[in-house]
């Protein structure tokens, strides 16, 4: 019963906030176009309730907000697609996320007259990054699915078999020794004696032995 509560409560928050980013990206069209309605008062400022909008170094406070959309929208239909995309590059997209962050903040909190000037430098770090990191991902993905090589696999197998007792070292050293050619060696004096009193030696003296003492009575007999 409560299993089946917290799956409708997870499906309502899901459709809830589903339903948000398909609100925020059909609208964004419109937002281009909130600027020329906004009412502006003589010192090119906009009031909207209980706050004020300044001009903030442009010409009045309307191409104030119309370069600020320029920005917000773009910036949040990114991160709507960066958090939704199931695509293996999907982490290249915060490079342009990035930049419009960049380009929103130095409006908003720089005191200088310029923008867009110096925040590309500032993506530098973020790229040396995400690049090599997708990059490596899609090395991966190029290696498992177009050569049929996959690295996981093979060092699952890898571990498997070491998990088993098989060490790739010594199979390798036996295959070597296995290879080498025989070399005559010269007996010490303990293996000679070792071998010439072995069981099978013994017992072959014994038997031979027996045959000749057997044959030499039947002679004398």
């Amino acid at each position: 019963m409560m299993s089946t509560k917290y799956k409708k409560k997870k499906a309502k928050k899901k459709i809830f906030l589903e339903s948000l980013v398909v609100f925020f990206i059909a609208i964004s069209p419109f937002l281009y176009k909130v600027y020329e309605y906004l009412p502006i008062d003589n010192n090119g400022s906009i009031s909207i309730l209980w706050f004020s909008i300044g001009p903030n170094g442009f010409e009045d406070a309307s191409f104030y907000i119309w370069f600020l959309t320029t920005k917000i929208v773009p910036l949040y239909l990114l991160l709507f697609w960066f958090l939704t995309s199931r695509d293996w590059w999907y982490h290249i997209i915060i490079i342009p996320i990035a930049m419009y962050a960049f380009q929103l903040f130095e409006v908003i909190f720089d005191s200088d007259l310029q923008i867009d000037t110096d925040n590309i430098w500032w993506l530098i770090p973020i790229c040396m990054i995400t690049i090599p990191f997708v990059y490596f991902i899609r090395i991966k993905l190029y290696d498992k699915h177009v050569h049929g090589i996959d690295l996981e696999a093979i060092d699952a197998e890898l571990e498997a078999l070491k998990a088993k007792g098989f060490d790739s070292n010594d199979d390798i050293d036996n295959e070597k020794k296995s290879n080498e050619p025989l070399k005559d060696e010269i007996p010490t004096i303990s293996e000679d004696i070792n071998s010439k009193l072995s069981t099978g030696n013994l017992e072959s003296v014994f038997k031979s032995f027996q045959d000749r003492l057997q044959n030499w009575l039947h002679i004398k007999t």
